[in-house]
């Protein structure tokens, strides 16, 4: 990759093991850093205009999996890239013997909805960017092809999460699912546990950046119900003490006169 010249700016290497590939790029002059949870876990500083996770996914649980995509996207900048390998020689999901430690390690195949720049019988890889730095189909729904200029806060496979265009307090977060449906009980399970995932992890990054003193988390569905967007999105409310004069009843408040009971 650095021979065809993808990698530019300011480099991580994510899950760079003993960091082997990040002195090999500083050799080559590249400001290139190393991230690995084990090895070198102080956590990266800053943004970056690559990332490399070069064989990390394949080790992962699904659940894991969605955690790395997620703080890979939160560590790339706007408009930079990162690349994604994974291993094309894995038949069956599960766990074997590693050849090397002779310790048994958990492998599994891994496919990803991102742009594939390289295929070969053993490896492929993925080329990621922001979904709001791509052309989407065109629409006319908002949530499908969102502005460039938004900050994108977090990203997975099936879905991503922005800032509220118009905020009810400061933080206010959107959890949206890429693929189009309005209603949010004709969701899978599947895509149901990737929204919630997002939202805890929407939850924790809030909490860093804002301090907030509780949450109001929901969703509408139906105009009846005040959904204005017909593209499932979950609301994430960061609430602070003060913000208003009694906040007692919460989520009742939808309906006013409805939030005090006894």
């Amino acid at each position: 990759m650095w021979r065809q010249g993808y990698l530019r700016g300011r480099v991580l290497d994510f899950g760079c093991g003993l960091g082997v590939d990040v002195q090999f790029l500083k050799s080559k002059n590249l400001e290139a850093v190393g991230y690995d949870p084990y090895y070198f876990p102080e956590r990266p500083q800053g943004k970056f205009d690559t990332i490399l996770c070069l064989y990390v996914l394949n080790v992962l649980l699904p659940e894991e999996q969605a955690h790395v995509l997620m703080a890979v996207s939160e560590l790339l900048k706007p408009e930079g890239r990162a690349y994604f390998s994974v291993r094309r020689d894995i038949r069956h999901d599960g766990f074997r013997t590693h050849l090397k430690h002779r310790v048994e390690v958990y492998q599994c195949q891994v496919k990803l909805p991102f742009r594939s720049i390289f295929c070969s019988e053993s490896v492929e890889i993925y080329e990621y960017c922001h979904y709001n730095q791509i052309q989407n189909s065109p629409s006319g729904c908002v949530f499908c092809s969102p502005d460039a200029e938004r900050e994108l806060l977090t990203e997975s496979a099936s879905a991503y999460a922005i800032l509220d265009k118009y905020p009810v307090s400061l933080g206010h977060a959107l959890v949206i699912p890429k693929k189009h449906i309005s209603n949010y009980f004709d969701l899978s399970s599947h895509s149901r546990t990737a929204l919630w995932i997002m939202v805890e992890r929407v939850k924790w990054l809030l909490e860093e950046r804002y301090a907030p003193d509780g949450f109001n988390v929901g969703f509408n569905v139906g105009e009846a119900a005040g959904q204005s967007i017909p593209h499932v999105h979950i609301h994430i409310i960061p609430r602070y003490k003060g913000d208003v004069e009694n906040p007692k009843g919460g989520i009742r408040h939808v309906i006013p006169g409805k939030g005090n009971y006894p």
